[in-house]
Formats: structure tokens, sequence, C-alpha cells
């Protein structure tokens, strides 16, 4: 087994910072103040990046500080600073409490504590040389130069990260969290006849590097960056009109996360910005439509033990067999609507205050053989990978690209399209979703989820999806 890296573990209070001389601090802070949290945190990342057979992109990067935030019904007064001393905190207190102003709150209780580890918490930059990095790197541009004739270009990462919290609360508690990161990524490019397409794969999760770098992980996703660009070489323009669509498992559900997932989120519900507002324990999809947000999976991309305001994460039901009967919260919102948290506070890192954020958003499986969901669509397209997108919170309307699809006629699969794009709403997709498939699967481990011009790490998964009447955008005439 490689040595892992035995860097000192991130104790801000006892280097850095006196502990008592902190609370009272963030007490004083937080005096007529309704919640609140001095939120610190040390942050390591690695990429290396090994793009048409050289190295591109070798960086190392490292960052620590603090955010101090006081909330006062719905306003929140938020500091940071990349000084962790007695100095800076009480700079950022002057500015945190002018959201207080007269004060007459009352502190929101506490988080209830947890014990609960999701994932290990050693140092995945030091799993692994960085020359046996590279040596890894170099290999699987090589086999996959050697798969296909056809293949220009190549270009293989590896990212490692460790992002280490502690949040300091009023009540004189303290919460840490070790959060590691990996990702391998591959992507092809292939000519013939003088057109060229691409294909990616990859992915990875709260683990160690060790299971992404070995042969027989990295063969996989190098052959699958090939087949989809192999796939997509002889795709033909893609059909425009409204159709019935299967979706494929795990990935696709980047859709649910986006058209629905964002529209559950309290902050969103609770100003009635969302297409969802004021719709709870009414009927929003399908029967047999369940949708959770699960942060609790184990070494999962989206998963957290505990939120950044000290919440332990849960397994929250958002929509019951197409009834909807949850919101994703943090705990301003929560309190402000009279709910509990439900664990989905999150924040980008210290420079940053928390808001509610989706973590492994998915919709259980059901009964239907995938096959007999594709058998019955009698004129669409069968969408398998998907691009970016765009969605607009407020109506649910959505614009997808797909990076793998195929037409079907009859119920049969056929030929691969090109340039097809999926728009619709939310609301009409999830009532218009005709069959559930039995194969229901996570995604590899490679979403990010942007908010507010924050970015975090998700996760997304379904099963097999038949939606009636989605509107396919293509070129085909």
């Amino acid at each position: 087994m490689p040595a892992t890296d035995r860097t000192d573990p991130f104790r801000p209070f006892d280097t850095c910072l006196d502990r008592e001389v902190a609370l009272r601090v963030l007490r004083d802070t937080l005096s007529g103040a309704d919640d609140g949290e001095l939120f610190l945190e040390r942050r390591r990342s690695e990429v290396v990046v090994f793009d048409d057979g050289r190295v591109k992109t070798a960086s190392y990067d490292a960052s620590e500080g603090f955010g101090l935030r006081a909330v006062r019904r719905e306003m929140a007064g938020y500091a940071h600073s990349t000084e962790i001393s007695e100095a800076a905190l009480r700079r950022a207190s002057e500015t945190a409490r002018l959201a207080v102003g007269d004060g007459g709150g009352t502190l929101a209780d506490a988080p209830a504590g947890t014990n609960r580890r999701l994932y290990g918490d050693d140092d995945p930059i030091g799993g692994q040389t960085f020359a046996v990095k590279l040596d890894t790197l170099r290999e699987i541009d090589a086999f996959a130069r050697a798969l296909d004739p056809r293949v220009m270009q190549v270009s293989a990462s590896l990212s490692a990260s460790l992002q280490e919290v502690e949040i300091l609360r009023p009540e004189g508690a303290s919460v840490r969290d070790v959060r590691p990161m990996v990702r391998l990524n591959v992507s092809v490019i292939v000519e013939e006849n003088g057109r060229r397409e691409s294909g990616n794969a990859g992915g990875g999760g709260r683990v160690g590097l060790e299971g992404l770098m070995t042969r027989d992980h990295w063969e996989g996703v190098a052959r699958e960056a090939l087949r989809i660009a192999v796939v997509n070489l002889s795709a033909v323009p893609a059909p425009a009109g409204v159709m019935d669509v299967a979706l494929g498992p795990g990935w696709p559900g980047i859709l649910l996360h986006e058209a629905v997932g964002h529209g559950l989120e309290g902050d969103f519900n609770r100003k009635g910005q969302s297409a969802f507002a004021g719709l709870m324990g009414q009927r929003v999809a399908a029967p047999g439509v369940t949708v959770l947000d699960d942060g609790t999976i184990p070494d999962r991309r989206g998963s957290i033990s505990i939120d950044d305001e000290g919440t332990p994460s849960q397994r929250n039901v958002l929509i019951e067999d197409g009834i909807l009967v949850g919101n994703l919260q943090d705990r301003q919102n929560a309190r402000l609507t009279g709910v509990a948290p439900t664990g989905n506070g999150r924040r980008e890192s210290y420079a940053h205050a928390p808001m509610p954020r989706m973590t492994n958003t998915y919709m259980l499986g059901g009964e239907v053989a995938p096959g007999d969901i594709v058998a019955d669509v009698r004129d669409g397209i069968h969408a398998v990978g998907f691009g970016g997108g765009q969605v607009d919170i407020t109506n649910g309307k959505f614009v997808f690209s797909c990076t793998e699809a195929y037409r079907v006629r009859n119920g049969v699969v056929g030929e691969p399209v090109r340039g097809a794009t999926l728009i619709g709403d939310g609301a009409t997709a999830l009532t218009n979703i005709r069959a559930i498939g039995n194969d229901m699967a996570l995604d590899p481990g490679m979403g990010n989820c942007g908010k507010q011009g924050q970015w975090v790490p998700v996760g997304v998964g379904q099963p097999t999806l038949l939606i009636g009447g989605l509107t396919v955008g293509g070129s085909a005439t």
C-alpha cells in the first residue's frame, strides 16, 4: 500500500486562534441574532493533465481562512479572511454584526450531533507520488491511441483534493469534517474522412486515488471515452419536433437535478421564485415517481457527513409517488418557514455564505425492464449522455444538449444522432413520465453544481425513463 500524506491535521484553535477568545467574539457578534457560526477551512488540491502527448498542467493549490456569519430574520451579515487570527476575527465581527441591527432575536437551537463518518480522512494527494501519477497518465494516453488508428488526440487528467473544516457554534460546541475528493477523466478525439468527434468519460468520489489508478479501472474509462467518440462519428443530424424520449440511467439524472432539484431548494420556495412554490402536498409528478436527495451515501461525490452549518446530512424524500413532500433546507430558510433543517446548507469555501444546495439527487427505480421502455417508443430518441444545460428556476423551463443519443422508430434503436437538445419544463416532464425502469443507477462521480456564483460537488442518478411529449431541437428537417 502506498504511504498516505500525514500532513498535520487542521486544528486552528491549537495553532492560530485561542478557542475561548474566538467563542467570546462569536457570541458578541451574535448577540441579538437568530443564528450564525464561525466556519474555518483549510483546502489543498492538485491537478495533473496530460494532453496530446505532453504534460499540459501540473498545479498545486493551498488555501485557508474563516467566514463569520450573523443571521437576523431574512438578513445575513458575512465577513471572511485568509488570515486566521484574533485581529482578523474582530474586524470581521464588525462587518457581520451589521445584519443584526438592534437585535432582539433568540438563537436557534444548535444542530444535532453525529459521530457518523461517510468517508476516510487520508489526504489523497499524498496517496501516490507525482511520478507515479504522471506515468499512469502516459500509460492511459498510449493505451487509448493504440485502441484505434482513428484516435487523433487524448487528454487524461487526475485531480485530488482535501478540504478540512471546523465549525464553531455560539453554544460552545464545534464540529469537524475532513473531506477527500478524487477524479480521473479521459477525453478522446477521433477523425475519419475529415470528420472529428470527441468522447469523454471519467468519475471519482470521496476516496483515495489508488482505485482510480489501477489498470483495470482506467482501461475501462479510456474504452468508454473512445466508444462515445466513435459512435458520434456515424451520427446523423437529430430530428426536430415533439416526441417521446427514453432517458438512460445514471448521468442523465442531471436533467432531474437541474429541472426539478433546484426548484425544490428552500430559498427559492420561501421567496415564491420556484415553479414548485406553494405546491406542498400536491401532485407534481406521475404516480410512481419518487425523488430523493441523499447526502449520506458513503464515498459519493455529493455526500457530506455534516453540512457547512454543522447539521448532519440526511436522506430527504422530496417527491413521493408523485406528491411533493419536502424541500431542501439550510438553517435560515428552515427557521423562516417553520420546518426543520435537512442538512443541505452548503458553501463553496470559507469565502462564501451557506445556502440550500443539493447533495446526491436521484429518482428511485420502478418495475419495468429498460428494454421494454425503449421498445415502447414509437417515434423518438433514446438519450443516454448529456452535456450542458440551462434552466429557469421561476418556471422550470430547461434546455439540455445530448452528447450521446439514438433515433428510435417502432421500438427499434437506430442510428446515433448529433445536435439533439431536449426542451421542456420540469413540472410537465415529471407528469409526462410514462414508464420507470428497474435499473436505477448513480452517476460515476463527475457532477458540479453552480448557484449564485458558488460551485459544489454533487451526485445525480435515475433509472431508465420514458417521457412523453418532450420537444427535441435538432438540425434535421
